[in-house]
């Protein structure tokens, strides 16, 4: 009952700062965030551990099936060159420029441990980008590009976590077997995403004159996909993104206005009870992980997070603007399929770059790194890889959040 009495605390305290973020015209994830944070040092309020398997089972697949639902096909189609170099090349660029500053520059930090701390904070958050430049009328392409960015980046972390945690077991890393086995994990999960879109779409053909049967099975298959994947070691993630991308190509066109509207109102209702819960969540981790660190320990930590926030931006930032130049190239010699509507411009380079927030998968498999390993021995500076990737985190969502909104306004002016 105590912990039942805190879930409806929190819900209720979500719900109402959200109303409250309108009035005073703040970001409503970062009020939620910083919301976290005071209850979690409440005395009454007992430690909240985030649960990493809640993340990749229960927030994960609804958030990634919506979006990629939602999503704007064409305009993905248009900039899948700068999705892609986003959302992979990126991914380990970040990963391992921050492992370099993190083995010279954090005590006791091996390069294997300093990759796995590379591969948490590899990924950015798009969820929260969108949550914070709602309503600030960014172009659809730059839309565009940061949903798609988050629906394939959180794969490419993942695979990197899983070689970085496998090399501090003392795994060797074989540069061939890691890339075939991430290739393997992205087109497995691009299979299995097919056939459950194909199976969902025959069971909506049987179904679809019962409107709550039809948003029921739709409510059901991304988390159903999702398993299905896990359970097959290939890439959750990709399965429910193309699970997504099938299902709103098969329901263009064949679903009536009403079906669409019921749809749309159950589905605006839980992303928006689930994005708030996360950033509450994000809040309530860093009184946690700061009672597992030493005082004399936090503020050199608090120190190294920061550093590591702006090379992470300094790496989007360059690695955006030379994109914009890469595409501008191409463009001029009428190579490849890069189109005009595909170039970015100044003002969008900055926005997208400006957009690198980290969020809760990179809390969630930072928090799930394992406490001992193989040989019983415990996961060497798991304290501070945690502490270290939940600043991060907040840094990134408070600090770039909080700016996100007045950039682009000012860009605007």
């Amino acid at each position: 009952m105590e912990n039942y009495s805190i879930v409806i605390f929190i819900m209720a305290l979500m719900i109402g700062l959200s109303a409250v973020a309108d009035k005073v015209r703040v970001p409503y994830p970062i009020l939620l965030i910083l919301a976290g944070i005071g209850v979690g040092f409440i005395p009454a309020i007992p430690d909240i551990e985030l649960n990493p398997e809640i993340v990749f089972l229960i927030f994960l697949p609804p958030l990634l099936y919506d979006a990629a639902f939602n999503i704007r096909f064409d305009e993905f189609r248009t900039n899948i060159n700068t999705i892609s170099t986003l959302a992979i090349t990126l991914v380990f660029i970040t990963a391992s420029g921050i492992a370099v500053v993190a083995h010279y520059l954090i005590p006791g930090m091996t390069w294997p441990l300093s990759f796995v701390l590379g591969a948490i904070l590899s990924a950015t958050d798009a969820v929260a980008a969108m949550s914070i430049t709602k309503g600030l009328g960014l172009s659809n392409s730059t839309t565009t590009i940061l949903e798609g960015e988050s629906l394939v980046n959180d794969a490419s972390a993942l695979v990197a976590y899983q070689f970085a945690v496998a090399a501090v077991t003392g795994v060797a890393f074989v540069v061939w077997k890691a890339s075939l086995q991430f290739v393997v994990l992205m087109a497995g999960g691009a299979l299995v995403g097919f056939v459950m879109g194909r199976l969902l779409a025959y069971i909506l053909k049987l179904v679809n004159k019962n409107h709550l049967v039809t948003i029921s099975f739709m409510l059901l298959m991304p988390f159903v996909t999702y398993l299905v994947a896990e359970a097959l070691h290939v890439s959750g993630v990709i399965a429910v993104v193309i699970l997504g991308l099938g299902i709103a190509a098969f329901a263009k066109g064949r679903a009536n206005e009403e079906l669409k509207m019921e749809s749309r109102s159950i589905w605006a209702i839980i992303i928006f009870l689930l994005n708030g819960l996360i950033f509450i969540l994000i809040g309530l981790q860093f009184p946690y992980v700061i009672k597992q660190i030493s005082h004399d320990e936090i503020l050199p930590y608090i120190g190294y997070a920061f550093i590591i926030t702006i090379l992470a931006l300094a790496l989007r930032t360059a690695r955006v603007f030379l994109q914009k130049t890469n595409l501008q190239r191409a463009f001029k010699k009428g190579k490849g399929k890069i189109t005009e509507n595909a170039l970015l411009d100044f003002k969008d380079s900055l926005v997208i770059s400006w957009s690198g927030m980290r969020g809760i998968v990179s809390l969630a498999i930072a928090i799930g790194l394992p406490e001992t390993l193989s040989d019983g021995r415990p996961f060497p500076q798991r304290s501070a890889i945690i502490f270290i990737s939940v600043v991060v985190v907040l840094f990134t969502l408070i600090g770039q959040g909080l700016s996100l909104p007045w950039l682009v306004k000012r860009l605007k002016s």
